[in-house]
């Protein structure tokens, strides 16, 4: 069974200020409250909110509460996210959001290696990308410095300086699950690639080490080393990650029970599914939907 790729109609999609003559739209707000509701733009955007200790942050099927700075890099266009005041006590919120569009760098500058690091980082941003403090202290600067200047040839000049400086980041963390963020991975290893597009195509069924180790010429021992060496996860981690992935997504795009979605993405017990939703999500798959419901706006 194959999932389609369509938007869910209850998530809010946001109309944003960017006309079609500006290369991106900044706002720098003050505030004592979340209150706007989870939403998609076909923008790309970047958000750096600071003084918000307790804030929850979703991105697709990612929450976590956030610390007191907080930057997040979103480049598509169908990528549910909200930050929620959960256990925030600030008064004092500050919160500076960029948004611009996919073509602020065209493609023909982005297969240009000096724009290499920006392209890989811009494909990573397709299931949302948190960057770490030290990395935030390091374009808080520019960030403030674009506020002041944000009009004019030389702002785009300093938006791509820090567009540069975040893709240069070796510990940003990507946040959705590609499978609910509907992304396909494609590694820069051709053996990698491969077995990513089998597990895309079979994720219902029962996947053995073997099979893949088989598809790209390898032993099982050495396919194991080679993925995680590659991936940075087992085979295993990565399976699960993709079944919860599209099993997420399933949890808010369907009416199906959590019995069906379970078998339905390759999990063969039902206690076995709520364990590792659990333990990867933070809450149980019936949680889950509940919660993401309630963000949501009949649109």
């Amino acid at each position: 069974m194959t999932h389609g790729n369509t938007t869910n109609p209850s998530v809010m999609r946001e109309i944003t200020p960017l006309s079609e003559r500006d290369c991106f739209y900044i706002a720098d707000r003050h505030k004592s409250a979340f209150d706007y509701p989870i939403h998609c733009h076909p923008e790309y955007e970047l958000n750096f909110i600071e003084n918000a200790a307790g804030v929850r942050r979703t991105v697709g099927d990612h929450s976590e509460i956030i610390g007191d700075y907080d930057l997040v890099l979103i480049a598509s266009s169908d990528l549910e996210h909200v930050w929620e005041q959960a256990d925030c006590k600030s008064s004092d919120i500050r919160e500076i959001t960029i948004q611009f569009t996919s073509d602020i760098v065209p493609d023909t500058l982005l297969q240009r290696n000096q724009f290499d690091s920006i392209r890989r980082m811009l494909e990573r941003a397709r299931c949302g990308l948190a960057f770490s403090l030290p990395t935030i202290m390091r374009i808080y600067g520019k960030l403030n410095h674009l506020i002041e200047n944000k009009a004019g040839f030389h702002a785009v000049l300093e938006f791509y300086e820090i567009l540069y400086e975040l893709s240069m980041s070796e510990d940003a963390r990507t946040l959705s699950s590609s499978a609910f963020a509907r992304i396909e991975t494609r590694n820069e290893s051709r053996r990698v690639a491969k077995v990513q597009e089998y597990i895309a195509h079979h994720y219902q069924e029962d996947i053995r080490t073997e099979t893949l180790a088989d598809l790209v010429g390898m032993t099982p021992v050495s396919f194991s080393r080679f993925f995680r060496q590659r991936t940075g996860r087992t085979f295993s981690e990565y399976l699960i990650d993709i079944r919860l992935g599209y099993a997420s997504r399933l949890l808010i795009d369907s009416e199906q029970t959590v019995a069906e979605i379970c078998y339905d993405c390759g999990f063969n017990t039902l206690s076995n599914f709520n364990r590792l939703f659990r333990k990867y999500k933070g809450c149980s798959p019936t949680e889950f939907r509940e919660n993401f419901q309630k963000k949501r706006v009949i649109i």
